[in-house]
C-alpha cells in the first residue's frame, strides 16, 4: 500500500489528478457550510429532530447532511441520480433512447445532455417544494419562524439558490470524472457520508464513557463491523464466469479466433440501486404521517410501515429482492449477449448458440441475482439489529441547549444507520473499491507504457 502511494505521487499526471479530485471535494465541503438566505437555522435544528424516519433522512444522506441544514447544496446530487435512473428506465421503453444508447460515444453524449436537462427540471421542482414546506412548518417548531420573510420572494430565492447549487455539484462531479480519479458523482456522495465519521466515532466513545455501552459490547460491535465490510468486499468482487470459446476463422492469409475467454456476471449486478428504490418508496408513508387523521385505518397502516416494525422489514426485504431483479433485467439483456456471441463465432461449450445460450445465461443470472438480492437485504436491515442488539443509540439530550448536544436526528439516523451498515456502508465500500481499482489500473497502464518504450529502444539498437 505504501509503495502504491509512492508510485501514485511519483507520476506527475496521476498526482495532478488526485490533487484536483481532492480540491474539488474541498470546494464541495466549503459550500456545505453556506446557508440558504432567509432560513432560520435555530428553528431548523428543532425541525430536523422531528423529521427522522421520513424521506428527509434518505435525501439528507445523499446530500451529505446539507438538506437538514438547508445549505446552498441542500438538494445535493439526488436530482442527478433520479434523472439518471429515469433515463435508464426510459431507454427500455422508448425506442429513440434505445437507439441512442447503441450509437456509441455520440449517443452517450446525447443521453448525458438529456440527463442534465432533466436534472435542472427536477431541481427546480424539488427546490420549490422545499421552500413551500419550510414556510408551512412554523407551528411544528414551537412558533419559531423557519422563514424570516415568507412569500414568493423567498420561494424565488430558494429555488434559484438550490437549483444553482445542484447544477454546480453536477459540474463538479463531471470535472472530477474527466480530470480526476474515479466517478465524480459517487465520490461526492462518498465525501458527504465520510465527513461525519469522526463525529460518529466520538458519539460511540461518549456512549462508552457514560456507561450506555460497555467495552465488551463495543469490541463485539467492532468485530461485526469488520466482518460486514469484509462480506461486502467479498460479494462486490464476486463474479460468475461463463466460459466462451471462439471458433477459428481464416480471413485472407490471417487466422482469427480459436481463443477462449469468459463473461463475468457480477453477483450484485444492481449495486445499491435496489436499496435506494425500496428506501424511497417506503419513506413515502412516514413522510405523509403528519397529514393523516389519527385513529383511522391509514394511520394504523402507516404505523405498521414505520421503521423497525415487522411489516416494514418484511416489505423492505421483498422490495429489495424485486428491484434487484427488475434493475438487472434493465441493464443486462441475455438475448443481446447471445446474439453478439453468435455474430463473432463465439459459443458456450456444450450449449447451442442463439436461444439456448440466452436461456443458459438467463438461468445463471437469475440464480446469482437471488444471492445478490438477499445480500443487499441483509446489509440494509443490519442497522436495526445493531440498534436493538448493541444499544448504540439513541443518545439522550443533556439539558435543553441545542448547541451543547448533538441533534437527535443525527444520533438516531446518521450515526447508526450510516456507519454500522445500511445503504451508506454499501456506497462507501463500493466507491472506495472502484476508486482504488481505477488508481491501480492507471499505475499498471503507466508501467506498461514504460515497458513498451524500453522494448522499442532495445529493438532499434539490436
Amino acid at each position: 500500500m505504501v509503495e502504491t502511494l509512492k508510485n501514485l505521487f511519483a507520476v506527475a499526471d496521476l498526482r495532478n489528478r488526485v490533487l484536483f479530485m481532492l480540491a474539488m471535494l474541498g470546494v464541495y465541503r466549503i459550500g456545505s457550510h453556506i446557508p440558504t438566505p432567509g432560513v432560520n437555522t435555530e428553528a431548523l435544528a428543532i425541525l430536523a429532530e422531528q423529521a427522522s424516519g421520513t424521506m428527509f433522512g434518505l435525501y439528507d444522506m445523499f446530500s451529505g447532511g446539507n438538506l437538514s441544514q438547508v445549505t446552498i447544496f441542500a438538494l445535493g446530487i439526488m436530482p442527478y441520480i433520479s434523472s439518471s435512473i429515469i433515463l435508464q428506465l426510459l431507454t427500455v421503453v422508448w425506442p429513440y433512447l434505445e437507439r441512442l444508447s447503441k450509437e456509441g460515444e455520440l449517443g452517450r453524449r446525447k443521453i448525458t445532455q438529456y440527463t442534465r436537462y432533466l436534472t435542472l427540471v427536477l431541481a427546480i421542482v424539488q427546490a420549490l417544494g422545499i421552500s413551500i414546506f419550510l414556510e408551512r412548518q412554523t407551528e411544528i417548531v414551537g412558533g419559531l419562524p423557519l422563514v424570516y420573510e415568507p412569500g414568493w420572494g423567498f420561494r424565488f430565492m430558494c429555488v434559484l439558490t438550490l437549483t444553482t447549487g445542484t447544477v454546480f455539484i453536477m459540474w463538479l462531479g463531471e470535472q472530477i470524472t474527466e480530470r480526476g480519479i474515479g466517478n465524480g458523482m459517487s465520490l461526492i456522495i462518498f465525501a458527504g457520508i465520510v465527513v461525519g465519521l469522526p463525529s460518529a466515532v466520538m458519539v460511540t466513545f461518549d456512549q462508552m464513557r457514560t456507561g450506555q455501552i460497555g467495552l465488551i459490547r463495543l469490541l463485539l460491535l467492532g468485530i461485526v463491523m469488520v466482518a460486514v465490510i469484509a462480506a461486502i468486499i467479498f460479494v462486490e468482487r464476486g463474479h460468475r464466469r461463463i466460459t466462451v470459446q471462439y471458433a477459428k476463422r481464416v480471413v485472407g492469409r490471417r487466422q482469427y479466433g480459436g481463443s477462449s475467454t469468459h463473461i463475468p456476471l457480477k453477483v450484485n449486478t444492481g449495486g445499491v440501486i435496489p436499496v435506494i428504490f425500496a428506501s424511497s418508496i417506503l419513506a413515502f408513508p412516514a413522510s405523509f404521517a403528519a397529514v393523516v387523521p389519527q385513529g383511522g385505518w391509514a394511520d394504523a397502516a402507516i404505523r405498521q410501515l414505520s421503521y423497525g416494525m415487522p411489516l416494514y422489514n418484511l416489505t423492505y426485504v421483498g422490495m429489495i429482492i424485486f428491484f434487484a431483479y427488475f434493475y438487472t433485467a434493465i441493464i443486462f439483456n441475455p438475448d443481446d449477449v447471445a446474439e453478439n456471441m453468435r455474430k463473432y463465432g463465439g459459443f458456450v461449450p456444450g450449449i447451442r448458440p442463439g436461444k439456448r445460450t440466452a436461456e443458459y445465461i438467463d438461468t445463471i443470472l437469475t440464480r446469482i441475482t437471488l444471492a445478490g438480492a438477499v445480500y443487499l437485504a441483509l446489509i440494509a436491515i443490519l442497522p436495526e439489529f445493531l440498534i436493538t442488539g448493541f444499544k448504540v443509540a439513541p443518545i439522550p439530550f443533556i439539558g435543553e441547549n441545542l448547541d451543547a448536544a448533538l441533534p437527535q436526528w443525527f444520533t438516531e439516523g446518521l450515526n447508526v444507520q450510516f456507519y454500522f451498515g445500511g445503504t451508506s456502508l454499501l456506497i462507501v465500500v463500493g466507491v472506495a473499491m472502484d476508486t482504488v481499482n481505477q488508481i491501480e489500473s492507471q499505475l499498471i497502464m503507466r508501467h506498461y507504457d514504460g515497458f513498451m518504450k524500453k522494448t522499442r529502444i532495445k529493438g532499434r539498437r539490436g
